[in-house]
């Protein structure tokens, strides 16, 4: 009796092995197939917590108090990969990805304390360590996030109104006004006291914070811009735009605006902006040595350079460089020339109005990721309104503090409606990637190591209507565009919510946004030929507005 029981039991126990064996098995593979991130096992078992200020939130759909709501996400913690996201399929050099962690680094340094150093550093150390057993794919353990220090946070609705102070706080006046500045005064006469423009057929009226104002000094710049631009300086640093890439936009309009007839001069008495035609990509790739920690030699190289300018020409001088412009789409940009130029008018990717982007001088730059340069438009343009079928998409690396607590929440397949994924699989033309973006009503745009990211001009390309989730970044042409018309605006602190914000948001606001998005296209497009409206002639804009509001009457 005794043996035929325990017969009995050991069959059954068999049985009961081989049936969790397959179950396991199926779910294994199921996964495999369905996750393209590649995080299988992770998507099983526990994730841990992720720790917000004075709390311990666990993953998914937990509420916050109201404090917690207005709180925020905060801190650098690097994560130490390569700077190219799945938005960019183009290699950058060895050079280039280890530079990014070290920019990383540095902005971390501007706004923590000692402890918090102390903290960042450790935790880049644990997550170097953990990199060389990390799958190809850049899955991210969540519960390697540590406590995330706070930082203040500036609304866009505060941006708007630190803009409007800004243009009533004129910071350029010479004591004897030359021609140009004349010239400079009547035009911005002029823009304030702008005609009302009712219509305009090149023009889409809602999306700027005041077309009439846009429209007039648009046709001022065309009929008066001059631009001077110093030959000095050397390649590849100096004239050598590079074409493609995540930081494409300062390669893009150096080319452009060295060959531009319209508003270039070659007599700079007459100018009325000097550019500095130099790439700070090509200046980290040519000159940051490999593990150094430091930009010192690369913000020396451009303190001789300025240097030099102000021995060989007046021009410098005669304003402290406030009539000198420079475009960086490289994280480096703030940093390396906030020293040595201080008063120039600088446009930056990475406009970061907490750490180093100057609001009443500085410009947003568009970040562009460009794979061809020969036909930097190829595949433009999405599905229509009833074929977005997926409510929300992100892929990408897992760089900075962020994503990976956006993969924590939303990612894994935990909801159907969220398509939230690490680094997708390579594949021919990127195809998969564009045809998420091209079915989704919204595409999230979330920080990496710096605020800036392609994927809001890639949201824009592929008509999906962009989630920017980045606290503090100051979005491209701010000063004429009326971003939050469409856009959406989701504060760090809030990824927990994220569903519930743009489940909130109406269809009928959401067809009016997404045809918003259609419409602001045309405003983020190269041409080998620049046409009017297009985005090398609105960063070129921006900097002549900036440069006409600087100046003070009196």
């Amino acid at each position: 009796m005794d043996h035929g029981f325990q017969f009995i039991m050991q069959t059954q126990t068999k049985r009961l092995i081989w049936l969790s064996a397959i179950i396991f098995t199926a779910i294994i593979l199921l996964q495999y197939f369905e996750l393209p991130y590649g995080s299988v096992l992770s998507s099983l078992l526990p994730t841990g917590k992720v720790w917000f200020t004075g709390k311990t939130i666990s993953s998914g759909g937990d509420s916050f108090s109201n404090s917690q709501k207005n709180g925020s996400l905060v801190g650098d913690f690097e994560l130490f990969s390569n700077q190219t996201s799945n938005e960019s399929s183009v290699e950058e050099s060895k050079s280039s990805r280890e530079t990014e962690h070290i920019i990383s680094s540095n902005s971390a340094s501007k706004n923590t304390n000692s402890s918090n150093q102390t903290e960042l550093s450790s935790f880049g150390q644990n997550a170097s360590s953990n990199s060389s057993n990390s799958s190809a794919n850049d899955t991210f353990a969540v519960n390697d996030v540590t406590k995330i220090p706070v930082h203040k946070v500036i609304s866009i609705s505060e941006m708007s109104k630190l803009l409007m102070q800004s243009r009533s706080s004129p910071h350029s006046n010479p004591a004897l006004l030359s021609k140009v500045d004349k010239e400079l005064l009547y035009a911005k006469s002029q823009i304030e006291n702008a005609s009302v423009v009712k219509n305009d057929s090149g023009l889409y009226a809602p999306l700027f914070r005041n077309i009439s104002v846009f429209k007039r000094s648009y046709e001022l710049m065309e009929q008066t811009l001059k631009v001077y631009i110093y030959n000095e300086g050397e390649k590849p640093v100096f004239h050598q735009p590079m074409l493609k890439g995540i930081y494409a936009s300062e390669g893009w309009f150096m080319k452009l605006m060295e060959a531009n007839k319209q508003h270039v001069t070659e007599n700079a008495e007459k100018a009325h902006l000097f550019y500095l035609p130099f790439s700070v990509r090509m200046l980290v790739g040519t000159l940051y040595v490999p593990n150094s920690h430091s930009d010192s030699n690369l913000v020396q190289y451009l303190k001789n350079y300025v240097n030099m300018i102000v021995a060989k020409y007046p021009f410098w001088n005669r304003t402290g460089g406030t009539d000198h412009f420079l475009v960086a789409c490289h994280d480096w940009g703030p940093s390396v020339t906030k020293e040595h130029m201080p008063n120039c008018i600088r446009a930056l990717c990475n406009a970061n109005i907490n750490e180093g982007f100057t609001f009443n001088k500085d410009i947003a730059l568009p970040g562009t990721l460009v794979s061809s340069p020969k036909n930097p438009l190829r595949e433009l343009g999405g599905n229509p309104v009833s074929n977005r079928t997926i409510l929300a998409f992100f892929a990408g690396k897992l760089h900075g503090y962020l994503r990976p607590v956006l993969l924590h929440y939303w990612g894994y397949n935990k909801d159907p409606q969220m398509k939230i994924f690490g680094k997708l699989p390579k594949v021919k033309g990127n195809k998969e990637y564009i045809n998420y973006m091209r079915s989704s009503k919204y595409c999230i745009c979330a920080r990496g190591y710096e605020v800036s990211s392609p994927r809001v001009v890639e949201a824009i390309y592929y008509e999906c209507v962009p989630v920017i989730i980045a606290d503090n970044f100051v979005p491209p042409f701010f000063e004429v565009l009326n971003w939050e018309l469409f856009t959406v605006f989701v504060n760090e602190s809030d990824i927990p919510n994220l569903k519930d914000i743009l489940l909130s948001i109406s269809e009928e606001r959401y067809i009016l946004m997404q045809q918003r998005v259609k419409e602001v296209q045309k405003h983020f497009l190269w041409h080998a030929d620049p046409v009017k409206y297009d985005i090398f002639n609105m960063i070129l804009h921006s900097i002549w507005y900036k440069r006409v509001f600087e100046m003070n009457p009196s």
